[in-house]
């Protein structure tokens, strides 16, 4: 299987097969929480960056020959992925949706089918409008 590694200055993101597995550069203080097959939360300042990264993999080959082996169609629908919403006693933005990770480990790496890419980029880029960031 092969791999492709992209990186910005935020996110080091792997792809293999369908699958794009993210990771920060380096390690923050409050990094994502991931509950696997749930959703994931981030510190809001965190997703104008994570936004450009879900953007990066979108340019890839791979992104695009995942969506076209995609047995439903509509898999990377936002619909996938709650609207994503701020918890001001803690700072960060959950979105419910299909990201995983064996538990729930703040800082630590999650991975996102290829597939659903681009509804969790548009839920977060409808997020930041909002924002008036």
């Amino acid at each position: 299987m092969a791999t492709t590694t992209t990186e910005t200055p935020h996110w080091t993101i792997g792809t293999a097969g369908d699958t794009a597995t993210f990771t920060r550069v380096r390690p923050a203080p409050a990094g994502p929480r991931v509950w696997s097959g749930r959703g994931l939360a981030m510190p809001e300042e965190d997703l104008p960056a994570f936004g450009k990264a879900l953007g990066e993999i979108m340019k890839l080959p791979v992104y695009w020959t995942a969506k076209a082996r995609a047995a439903d169609r509509a898999a990377g629908e936002q619909d996938v992925w709650s609207a994503p919403r701020h918890d001001p006693g803690d700072g960060f933005v959950h979105i419910a949706g299909p990201c995983h990770l064996p538990e729930e480990e703040p800082g630590a790496a999650f991975t996102l089918s290829l597939v659903h890419v681009r509804g969790l980029r548009v839920r977060i880029a409808a997020y930041l409008r909002d924002r008036e960031w």
